[in-house]
């Protein structure tokens, strides 16, 4: 799995018959070189085939050659004892309203490489359907959360966040609440030479500007009736510009707990728990504007026994074996497919 803060790849190995999770293996974070980062960003929102996609999509693919390789070598498990690969590929375009999304990576080249069926683009059928085609994580939350109290509200922050709420009766609802970790990242790139805002210490010793987050708050996405999804580039940094550098990074990450609370006005029925994962749930200051702001249960995956930084590969694994058996993999209530749908593509090594 790679996601939209495009920090690398992220290798997990899961035991499933992708309704039931047997068993979970290790997993290993491969990050990005710099310029393999450069070289996605620079096609960010590209709607057609060029030379700068085309070198991207390598770069991704053996980017994720090199990980699954490194994971197998660190953990001595031969290749050969897998039974399938799910590659979600490089989000670089999402624009569902246009029935168009882009997860480059070559999925046959993947499986050549590694001697192993690699399953797909997971989305295009989903969007292609009329289908947001995001989240589609939310059937793997489901089986992780089976013996816990519900209704309870698992979060991914990534670059994108998104949200899937479980019912008692099992019934779910899923979508991109806002931004995530993405604007901060941009804005401490921008104003604090750095990639990442880490442990949210910048934030931690600035001050929400509560005009600018009110105004934000006023955003039309979050009064939009899910399911609903955003691509990585919807939400920027700029509502942040003209603060200090710490006072934008309190104010951005304000803004992600925000989104949440917001989010939180379509649930069925309240959370008793908010569980948090991917990046954000290392951040200890974004934990407690999301605690203050939805004035909810939080607690992080690891809490629960998780590997929040492997959640998502995990969910791509879980999602092919879905797919192979020809199970569905999205949902009216999570993207708003009109039926539920399986998807991806098979490739044989």
């Amino acid at each position: 799995m790679s996601g939209t803060s495009v920090d690398g790849v992220d290798v997990a190995l899961i035991e499933t018959d992708g309704e039931r999770v047997a068993s979970f293996g290790p997993s290993l974070t491969v990050p990005y070189a710099d310029d393999v980062r450069q070289t996605i960003r620079a096609v960010f929102g590209a709607e057609q085939a060029s030379d700068a996609t085309r070198a991207a999509e390598c770069a991704v693919t053996e980017a994720h050659v090199t990980a699954v390789q490194r994971w197998s070598a660190k953990h001595g498990i031969a290749l050969s004892t897998i039974d399938l690969v799910g590659f979600h590929g490089q989000t670089i375009t999402h624009r569902p309203e246009r029935c168009f999304t882009w997860q480059i990576g070559d999925g046959a080249a993947l499986a050549r490489s590694l001697g192993v069926r690699v399953i797909n683009d997971l989305r295009a059928a989903d969007v292609a359907a009329g289908g947001q085609g995001a989240p589609l994580v939310p059937v793997y939350h489901a089986a992780l959360v089976r013996d816990l109290p519900r209704p309870l509200a698992v979060v991914n922050v990534g670059g994108v966040a998104n949200v899937t709420w479980v019912g008692a009766d099992d019934s779910l609802l899923a979508f991109d609440t806002g931004p995530g970790n993405g604007p901060i990242d941009d804005w401490c790139a921008r104003h604090a030479g750095q990639r990442y805002d880490n442990d949210g210490m910048l934030a931690a010793t600035g001050t929400v500007d509560r005009t600018r987050l009110g105004h934000f708050s006023e955003h039309r996405f979050f009064a939009q009736i899910p399911p609903k999804s955003l691509d990585r580039g919807d939400f920027s940094d700029a509502w942040a510009e003209g603060l200090a550098v710490a006072d934008g990074a309190a104010t951005l990450t304000a803004g992600t707990a925000r989104a949440l609370a917001l989010a939180a006005r379509h649930f069925p029925a309240p959370a008793a728990q908010w569980v948090i994962c991917g990046g954000g749930a290392r951040n200890p200051t974004l934990l407690r504007a999301i605690a203050a702001e939805t004035r909810g249960k939080v607690v992080t995956g690891a809490d629960l026994g998780w590997d929040s930084d492997a959640l998502e590969a995990q969910a791509f694994g879980f999602l092919a074996v879905r797919s192979l058996r020809g199970l569905p993999i999205t949902f009216p209530t999570t993207t708003g497919v009109p039926r539920p749908l399986t998807g991806g593509r098979l490739h044989q090594p």
